[in-house]
């Protein structure tokens, strides 16, 4: 999902509780704060020496442990407020990706893709996951498109690939 988007979602939904689902079935508590907002600019080599470039922007998520019994979560209207006042300070680039970046003590330190949204009666909730790496220089490294391991003479000295 564009970060457009996502200001977009926020904006129809303003009167609607913000609820993030980081894996199936579990739910950032509702005493998460939106504690950093990132621009980032990423320059890449690949295994197979092909360069990229992009953009993207990723909102911290942070659970207060000062504030467990809380009960509501943050609002839409809330987190499009915090983010309109960062891009006051820090333009965001509106039409890259949004990733969000979570962890807490069951859940490993991720940046989380936006895999779908779900609009309930009094509810935002927005499903995010992980994306699995993967080999962008498959063809020049001889990797096959199955989930087949490769031979180690496809990644052996001299082939192209690291």
């Amino acid at each position: 999902m564009k970060t457009s988007e996502f200001l977009n979602l926020l904006k129809q939904n303003s009167n609607k509780a913000l609820v993030f689902e980081y894996k199936p079935g579990a739910l950032v508590g509702t005493n998460y704060h939106i504690t950093e907002v990132k621009n980032i600019s990423i320059e890449s080599v690949d295994c197979g020496a092909g360069t990229d470039a992009w953009k993207e922007t990723i909102i911290q998520l942070w659970e207060s442990p000062s504030e467990l019994g809380k009960r509501e979560y943050m609002s839409a209207y809330k987190a499009l407020g915090i983010l309109n006042k960062v891009d006051k300070i820090k333009p965001m680039e509106k039409e890259v990706e949004v990733k969000f970046e979570y962890s807490n003590a069951t859940f490993h330190t991720a940046q989380l893709y936006v895999l779908s949204h779900q609009i309930k009666e009094d509810s935002l909730i927005v499903h995010l996951g992980v994306e699995k790496t993967d080999c962008k220089a498959k063809e020049t490294c001889g990797v096959p498109e199955t989930s087949e391991q490769t031979t180690e003479t496809a990644c052996a000295p001299g082939s192209g690939c690291c």
